[in-house]
């Protein structure tokens, strides 16, 4: 059964008649009387009394225009639906974030999409990076700010946000009063760095591993503003991205530190490349690069 079938009932039903419903349709009236023809013959019902002065419906003819009536309301409906996510006008948008970094970058870029598509539904996911990597792959979330790298084939990434990282300082420490550090003459002294599992974390290590040594870690913890205000009490030395090296959320923070090498990192926005992007994906993308 075709929807152009169900149509040509209702038009033939609301007319009573096959001229003239033929007429409102666009259609030669022969055509008209074959199709519906057709599809009593593969019903096995007839629809219609085809008196000589008028048309009426059969009892099976009763019933059919009364469930295709509403089946055509339906698909209406859906086809006005698909539009609206078509056009991004609604849908669900579930965006994975660092839950660190995602502090900084998330509010603003949230607070311009939802004036751009104020009627899709967006959810917000903050786990570690290697947690929200997992959920990405698994498709639990359409897309998510992460640090490189990454290494997994089935993830794009776009670039967001390329910045420096600092050396983060107890303030009574001589090399507060540095311009800048060489990080190989800190193999001795204790560290203070994010949880396994956290991708600062890993930049932190590999900085280390790169200046020749291994850090001595005293201290761990999953947020960030800890580690800096430990690193502020003197309890060690740490590692902190620009944007939080700008704009300390501690009371009395750290001293920072250039690095003589000026290390960086790279925040990407990434998603699978065999899931297809929804307009209101391609927008919150376009504001996290706007971030930067």
């Amino acid at each position: 059964m075709e929807l152009r079938q169900i149509k040509y009932v209702l038009a033939v039903a609301e007319e009573r008649s096959f001229s003239k419903a033929a007429n409102k349709l666009h259609l030669a009236q022969p055509s008209l009387s074959q199709q519906i023809g057709k599809l009593e013959k593969m019903l096995g019902v007839v629809l219609f009394h085809r008196l000589p002065q008028q048309l009426e419906l059969t009892d099976a003819g009763e019933r059919f225009v009364q469930v295709a009536q509403s089946l055509l309301d339906q698909t209406e409906s859906l086809e006005r639906e698909m539009r609206a996510f078509a056009n991004g006008d609604t849908g669900r948008l579930i965006v994975g974030s660092l839950p660190n970094t995602g502090a900084y970058v998330m509010p603003e870029a949230i607070s311009r999409f939802t004036q751009q598509f104020p009627h899709v539904e967006l959810q917000l996911v903050e786990e570690t990076s290697s947690q929200l990597e997992q959920l990405l792959v698994r498709g639990k979330i359409d897309l998510s700010l992460l640090t490189l790298p990454i290494e997994n084939p089935l993830i794009v990434t776009e670039p967001s946000i390329h910045e420096e990282i600092y050396l983060a300082v107890p303030p009574q420490h001589p090399i507060a009063a540095q311009s800048e550090v060489d990080l190989a003459t800190l193999a001795a002294e204790p560290f203070i760095l994010l949880k396994e599992g956290q991708g600062f974390r890993q930049i932190s290590l590999t900085l280390c591993e790169q200046a020749g040594f291994s850090p001595r870690i005293v201290f761990e913890s999953s947020n960030i503003q800890t580690v800096q205000s430990l690193v502020a009490a003197g309890m060690g030395f740490s590692f902190a991205p620009q944007m939080i090296a700008q704009s300390p959320w501690v009371a009395i923070p750290p001293v920072y530190v250039r690095l003589r090498t000026r290390p960086e990192r790279m925040l990407v926005v990434a998603y699978r490349k065999d899931r297809h992007l929804t307009k209101p994906a391609a927008a919150f993308i376009q504001l996290l690069r706007r971030e930067e």
